[in-house]
């Protein structure tokens, strides 16, 4: 345990606290157990690191971090290893990458009502795999689920300009009230291009020139190990699922044919859909439903997107489609607080209220013409005109 302690202190000593993720003001930290979810390389170990230094460093020994692919936990119980930290005087207990852990949401949920004075959080790369332990937590945890970077927090971490966020309510109805102070500071246009390119995973900052080569060794990682971890599927199954993700990357967004597509992986459709909703739950792919039904009950989607824009630079192989583009950014970041649905008046319908076209500078009416409370998102514009919003202003919704 004493290494693990080394560990931690070097870890929590020298996080940068200069940037700080739009979550961390969204959770409550008082609550006994707080479950973080999200992309693999969006920052949650950064923001577990932040709040230990931040808050709870006054007294090392009150504090322990530790990522549970540590080779210690190979012949150590989570409980074994909590119980020795409350008798040390331990009080706050942070496991990440808990699904390199087999037994960690029993395990945890043992914690958690073994060791009352214990307050405990736990991150995971992985969306699918917190979400099937959560069963016996579901009463006892508080579950947040990260997003990688908006455009308003690339253009902090970047170039160092804060800007408040913006509700959608605002950005669809009081656009031309924050435009101007935006346009003091930055040409967004010129910026919403980079943050297309790389600004999702905070990563590029280290080093803009391998960013790529770090996000398809990122997506290898979640297809290789996390996956498997989580559903216990072969190797086979993940050269299917990494066939199916090159062949989307190729062709997004579309509404799939399922018969063809299965025949393209050498899946069945029961299988292939499966398969689509394991990249999903992976933050690799996003599914557009119909209003009609919800996720959860497996049915065919009515579109499939690359999880974000950058995603789409990394894997595709030809010239990026820049109406996908578009469509993939709106999507990813309106879903981040909104349910978002597929509609045939228009791209996307928001809220149960709210209908949004996506398009270039000069696009029309027609398609959402005598549709309410219906909004164009246009790229390449600096500033909003009656219905029709700049796309990049959707980047600061949180």
């Amino acid at each position: 345990m004493e290494k693990l302690f080394q560990f931690s202190a070097s870890r929590i000593n020298s996080v940068n606290s200069e940037f700080k993720r739009y979550l961390w003001d969204k959770i409550n930290w008082d609550n006994r157990l707080i479950a973080i979810t999200g992309a693999r390389g969006i920052g949650k170990t950064t923001m577990l690191l932040q709040y230990i230094k931040e808050n709870l460093y006054e007294n090392p020994d009150d504090v322990l971090y530790v990522s549970l692919d540590d080779l210690y936990f190979s012949k150590n119980t989570l409980v074994d290893f909590a119980d020795g930290f409350v008798k040390r005087g331990g009080k706050y207990l942070f496991f990440d990458e808990v699904h390199k852990y087999s037994n960690w949401s029993q395990e945890v949920k043992n914690i958690y009502d073994y060791f009352s004075e214990l307050k405990l959080v736990i991150t995971g790369s992985s969306a699918l795999d917190i979400y099937k332990g959560t069963a016996d937590l579901s009463r006892r945890s508080i579950l947040y689920k990260m997003q990688g970077l908006s455009f308003r927090e690339f253009i902090k971490l970047k170039y160092n300009h804060s800007f408040p966020v913006l509700g959608l309510e605002t950005v669809l109805n009081d656009a031309t009230s924050h435009i101007p102070q935006i346009l003091q500071h930055i040409k967004p246009i010129k910026l919403f291009e980079e943050y297309l390119q790389y600004g999702y995973y905070p990563f590029f900052i280290e080093d803009e020139k391998s960013f790529f080569d770090r996000l398809k060794q990122t997506v290898n990682h979640v297809l290789d190990i996390d996956l498997p971890s989580v559903e216990k599927i072969d190797f086979n199954a993940v050269q299917n699922l990494r066939r199916l993700l090159s062949i989307i990357a190729e062709i997004v967004p579309f509404k799939p044919n399922l018969s063809k597509l299965s025949n393209q992986v050498g899946v069945s459709r029961e299988t292939l859909i499966k398969y689509l909703y394991l990249l999903d739950k992976a933050d690799l792919l996003m599914l557009l439903q119909s209003g009609t039904h919800g996720i959860s009950k497996m049915n065919k989607p009515e579109k499939i997107y690359l999880d974000n824009p950058n995603l789409m630079f990394a894997l595709s192989n030809t010239q990026v489609n820049v109406g996908t583009l578009r469509e993939t950014f709106i999507y990813n970041q309106i879903r981040e607080s909104h349910p978002i649905v597929y509609t045939d008046k228009g791209d996307f319908f928001v809220d149960n209220k709210y209908t949004i076209e996506v398009g270039g500078p000069n696009k029309k009416r027609k398609q959402i013409e005598g549709v309410a409370n219906a909004f164009i998102a246009a790229d390449n514009i600096e500033f909003a005109h009656q219905n029709k919003i700049p796309l990049w202003l959707f980047g600061f919704l949180y």
